[in-house]
């Protein structure tokens, strides 16, 4: 069954090799048990991202393990019959005001991609002087970088290395960077009216704020008073910002980037894995009226905002790149970037700039 379900998602533009799609599958069966069970805490079998000790050998982490059940294959199978099989659903109602509400933002994206020059797709590999420097930071066994409180050692780095899973500290230290890009863009612009831009050619830098991973945990787990997320937020103004993003661990197995979009009403989620997150939404909607609450004494007015899932996310076909595209995902939405330019093959090529990125402390404008 495996072997036909991987027949059918190469005909669907799967890209991978076999061995991978079986290590795709056991992740992807792993993670719809999380969903089922509705846990947020780590089940004792689940590969720990945030664990000091070494990553699993390269070996087991192709095996095909017991979460990969016949009725789990019965299932992807069945749906992948349907999706090649079953024409396409009707379109579903969507009521007049709402035609001209989304009328009005296709316009205005249309205009954004017109202003903007079209993206060139991402090269193969950096260029020689940068491999080099690459190559050195990752030989370099007392390797320590320090962003504002994040900090990365040599033992970190080598998460970044091909079929590893990234930590908290290599995903919070590319927050910092991500917001420390949008700092110098404000200071920048404060200074000289016409500073040169920050960012890629066609990129408008956002007034962004990057909270850690440990926010995340202590929203979904105790909640904004228990977790005292008012000191999270005492030196700035959460509604002044364009943009708050973050990075979302899930029960230790999985990360993903969510979002609160001030400019376009909405609470984002962006999962490399296609799951459904009602769960963040929820909890970034409680915060929101929570703070809101509490510095301004009123609620929220919710009038006009939305939960938004990217129909187009890129989708990972391993079980281990997942904090790569969450990285990426923050780094685009930064960049007021509607739409992402990177998908799986480019995987390889963004975990070398991630090491030049953080072994600089900038990001790369290229």
């Amino acid at each position: 069954m495996t072997k036909e379900l991987y027949t059918m998602r190469r005909m669907t533009g799967y890209g991978s090799d076999f061995q991978t799609f079986q290590n795709y599958l056991n992740y992807r069966a792993r993670l719809e048990l999380l969903e089922r069970r509705e846990a947020l805490s780590p089940s004792p079998s689940l590969t720990d991202l945030r664990a000091k000790s070494q990553v699993q050998k390269k070996e087991r982490r192709y095996s095909t393990s017991d979460y990969v059940k016949t009725d789990f294959l019965a299932r992807s199978l069945e749906k992948a019959r349907e999706t090649l099989n079953s024409p396409r659903p009707p379109k579903p109602f969507i009521p007049t005001f709402e035609q001209l509400r989304l009328s009005t933002r296709t316009k205005d994206e249309a205009i954004e991609r017109t202003l903007r020059p079209k993206r060139p797709p991402l090269p193969a590999s950096l260029p020689p002087e940068d491999e080099a420097q690459v190559a050195a930071f990752l030989a370099n066994r007392s390797f320590s970088v320090k962003l504002d409180r994040e900090r990365v050692e040599a033992k970190d780095l080598q998460r970044l290395r091909p079929c590893q899973w990234l930590n908290d500290e290599i995903i919070n230290f590319y927050g910092a960077l991500v917001m420390s890009r949008c700092e110098t863009e404000k200071e920048n612009k404060a200074k000289e009216p016409k500073a040169k831009k920050l960012g890629r050619p066609g990129s408008q830098l956002l007034n962004v704020h990057y909270f850690n991973s440990f926010f995340w945990a202590k929203l979904s787990g105790s909640g904004y008073t228990k977790g005292r997320l008012d000191k999270w937020t005492k030196n700035f103004d959460v509604f002044s910002k364009d943009l708050i993003i973050m990075a979302v661990n899930h029960s230790n197995s999985h990360w993903t980037a969510a979002a609160i979009n001030f400019r376009r009403k909405r609470f984002e989620s962006f999962d490399s894995m296609g799951f459904s997150r009602e769960v963040v939404f929820k909890h970034l909607r409680d915060f929101l009226d929570a703070e809101h609450r509490h510095r301004k004494n009123q609620p929220f007015d919710f009038t006009g905002w939305e939960n938004y899932t990217l129909p187009t996310t890129p989708q990972q076909e391993n079980g281990y790149d997942c904090g790569v595209f969450t990285c990426q995902f923050m780094e685009s939405l930064s960049r007021g970037e509607e739409t992402f330019n990177f998908t799986q093959e480019n995987m390889p090529y963004l975990r070398r700039r991630m090491i030049w990125e953080i072994g600089n402390t900038k990001l790369r404008d290229d």
